[in-house]
């Protein structure tokens, strides 16, 4: 008994060092549970820019236009239906789903390089704002339920 409690405590030493390290679970589609760390770069986004509105939200053309650029651009990394990979996370994720437009933009303009995530600020800023148009049109993939104990 003491060795299985033993063991269980070095497990869960090692699995809080990786998150620790930011080394991620592997993403699966679809709704695979997304790691808090990937995520937390939309909350890095200044609050001048979070606070902008997408000038083409209106717009019926942006949404396929922006997935006309998701394909070319971006679906290599977050998959072609955009539920992640293990290169990139979802985008159909709560914490984007739920973002600001403008964090979205902001993060396409900027990159997050540190993990692997490209600055996109040559695209032509309309372009940019249809990707955002695209993949806030995605809509969230609801989190499987946990269970509860027996």
């Amino acid at each position: 008994m003491k060795e299985s409690i033993a063991a269980l405590s070095v497990m869960a030493a090692l699995l809080g060092a990786s998150l620790a390290f930011g080394q991620h679970e592997k993403r699966t589609a679809p709704g695979y549970k997304a790691d808090v760390l990937v995520y937390a770069e939309l909350a890095k986004a200044p609050d001048k820019a979070r606070a902008k509105r997408n000038p083409l939200e209106n717009d019926p053309d942006a949404v396929a236009a922006g997935k006309n650029v998701f394909e070319q651009h971006c679906s290599e990394c977050h998959g072609n239906a955009a539920y992640g990979t293990e290169k990139a996370p979802s985008l159909r994720a709560e914490e984007v789903q739920g973002a600001a437009p403008g964090a979205i933009f902001w993060i396409l303009t900027n990159g997050v390089v540190r993990r692997g995530m490209p600055v996109w600020s040559k695209l032509p800023e309309p372009q940019r704002w249809q990707l955002v148009s695209f993949i806030k049109s995605l809509g969230a993939v609801p989190k499987a339920p946990e269970k509860k104990p027996d």
